[in-house]
């Protein structure tokens, strides 16, 4: 087992895409391992219109970031209990990591349902393989973040020093589908992590995406609460929510980048973002060095 270690040229970056989904592994013989089921990864890539590689692995990621000159914090989603569908190794992404560590930044995933054992599993991943943060999508995985059952999980990631980050607002996985596949979005309202936030104020708690119907509640929280990051993630900047606009200035050392790839390209999102009515000198907190320090980076 390799541990993964950064190898950044943290001066050479232009961005870090605190937000980029490993899609697919590939095992010994050639087979191809998807996060999701087929139905769900097609409802996404239409409500998203993506066109780049749908379901890259690692390496893949590897490649394209290293192009752009940018690096990409990358994860998948262990939603198991809630889908019934095997999820991708984050230990096996974790180590896939350590021979691209001078691009890539492995954040873990781990399912809450299975308490104690997802505990364990969380102390492994940060210890043993070297992760940086952990992944959750609570409408996804089904559960909600302020339930008590969760406490030990939160106060095991505090301990360790490292971010949690979180879906919210809308989402686009089972977007269109009848009953949005069963994904309940009340499990996204930031408001639910209001509890977290404020029970383990050791604990960075990054708000991934414009959380639409949500924006108002999860900038009070960024605003109220110093251990709470907005990340941009999943919307084209074009399209952002014009109070989010107007507070990005206002919070611009707790605002950081993501892209939400492979179903928004890096590149296009930062171009977006750049052509915002947003004063220059926030350009270079929000899309490197923001992340740098949230993720211990230097």
């Amino acid at each position: 087992m390799t541990r993964y270690e950064p190898r950044l040229d943290t001066a050479a970056l232009t961005a870090i895409d605190l937000h980029v989904h490993v899609e697919a592994e590939v095992d010994a013989c050639g087979h191809r391992h998807l996060s999701l089921d087929d139905e769900l990864m097609d409802a996404s890539a239409a409500y998203f219109r993506s066109s780049d590689n749908r379901t890259p692995t690692v390496a893949d990621l590897a490649e394209r970031y290293r192009a752009q000159q940018m690096a990409a914090v990358v994860f998948t989603v262990d939603a198991g209990t809630a889908t019934g569908h095997r999820p991708l190794s984050s230990e096996r992404i974790a180590e896939e990591c350590a021979e691209h560590a001078d691009v890539l930044i492995p954040f873990g995933s781990v399912d809450p349902h299975r308490g104690a054992e997802a505990v364990a599993q969380a102390r492994r991943l940060v210890v043993d393989h070297g992760v940086r943060g952990f992944k959750f999508h609570p409408s996804l995985q089904a559960f909600s973040p302020d339930d008590a059952a969760f406490r030990p999980l939160w106060s095991a990631l505090e301990e360790l020093g490292v971010p949690a980050l979180f879906h919210t607002g809308q989402n686009g996985i089972g977007a269109g589908l009848p009953g949005g596949r069963g994904l309940k979005l009340k499990y996204s309202n930031p408001l639910l992590l209001d509890d977290v936030a404020a029970d383990f104020p050791g604990l960075t708690v990054i708000l991934a995406h414009p959380s639409v119907p949500w924006q108002a509640e999860a900038i009070s929280m960024a605003t109220h609460k110093a251990n709470v990051v907005l990340e941009l993630s999943g919307w084209s900047p074009k399209r952002f929510p014009a109070e989010l606009v107007a507070a990005i200035p206002y919070l611009r050392d707790r605002v950081v980048f993501g892209s939400d790839y492979p179903l928004i390209a890096p590149e296009r999102w930062i171009a977006a973002f750049t052509a915002l009515d947003l004063p220059p000198e926030v350009h270079e907190p929000v899309l490197r060095t923001n992340a740098l320090r949230l993720l211990g980076l230097g």
